[in-house]
């Protein structure tokens, strides 16, 4: 019986802190399993040895793209891979990098830094995350990610399968973490709004949620913005708790209801529907899959 080829995987960083990557590469009892699992070809942390012109069944990115060689590289990938899988804040909705997208300010606010300076390396843009530019299959959200959701995820994808994530609220988790509802304390908190899956790790410190998992699907929006308007908070503060993790992304979702003005995206819209990923050693198929739609940590 023919040996089944492992899945080439690529991990890629862009601009952001790298904790992502840094949170698979210290994965120190499991790192062995993930190597004899699937074949990695580029992860530039672990290895020199890269090979960054082969077809890829799974890339992970990491990181905002803020330049133009960043954005041709990202390109490649995509093009290159059959299913391109974002992990962590920035990747997922541009980070806090990403806190001011759509207020339409960012060349004012970088010749405040680097003044008239010219760039000769690279040209300067706007941090946007990944799929504002390509389409993006999957998003592993977190600041950073979760260790045991990109094993779930890797799993998954290295046996063809759909990754799904968490639905639910970081409130959900707080309960069960038996913790006092910062919300009711009046913190101005954004557990009931944001994705869970971090084990509500700042409000198990008595710190209030800062939404760096992005947006949840079940999420009862606008008792949130009701709640946090009853507790005085205006609408600036709102916002600007809201962009902190999830840039213009979050803003846009809540902007009716908090009565403010975004806008578009700066990039091309894209299609938001994940794609049925593709086992090791298939060719890639151009007619458009007719299965179900798979949950994923997409933001919505």
């Amino acid at each position: 019986m023919a040996e089944i080829p492992k899945p080439k995987v690529g991990f890629y960083g862009f601009t952001g802190c790298a904790g992502d990557l840094l949170t698979i590469l210290h994965c120190e009892d499991e790192l062995l399993d993930i190597f004899n699992a699937v074949d990695i070809r580029s992860f530039l942390m672990a290895s020199s040895d890269v090979h960054d012109d082969e077809e890829l069944d799974i890339a992970f990115v990491e990181g905002s793209i803020t330049t133009d060689h960043q954005l041709e590289s990202l390109k490649g990938i995509r093009k290159r891979s059959k299913v391109l899988v974002a992990i962590g804040s920035c990747a997922c909705f541009g980070g806090p990098q990403a806190a001011r997208l759509g207020c339409g300010d960012w060349e004012k606010r970088f010749k405040k830094v680097y003044g008239e300076v010219k760039h000769t390396v690279a040209e300067p843009r706007e941090s946007h995350p990944l799929d504002e530019y390509v389409k993006v299959d999957y998003c592993i959200p977190g600041c950073p990610i979760d260790k045991h959701q990109f094993f779930f995820a890797l799993t998954r994808l290295a046996k063809g399968m759909p990754v799904e994530l968490t639905t639910f609220p970081v409130c959900a988790e707080c309960k069960w973490n038996e913790n006092e509802c910062l919300l009711l304390k009046g913190e101005l908190c954004l557990g009931p709004v944001t994705a869970g899956g971090c084990n509500s790790r700042c409000p198990n410190h008595n710190l209030p949620c800062v939404g760096c998992w992005g947006p949840t699907s079940e999420a009862n929006v606008a008792s949130e913005i009701n709640l946090l308007k009853e507790r005085n908070f205006s609408a600036e503060e709102i916002v600007n708790k809201l962009r902190l993790f999830g840039g213009a992304a979050m803003v846009r979702r809540f902007a009716d209801l908090l009565g403010i003005k975004t806008e578009e995206p700066a990039g091309k819209p894209r299609q938001k529907k994940a794609r049925k990923p593709v086992a090791a050693g298939k060719a890639k198929k151009k007619t458009a899959s007719k299965s179900p739609k798979a949950k994923s940590g997409k933001k919505r």
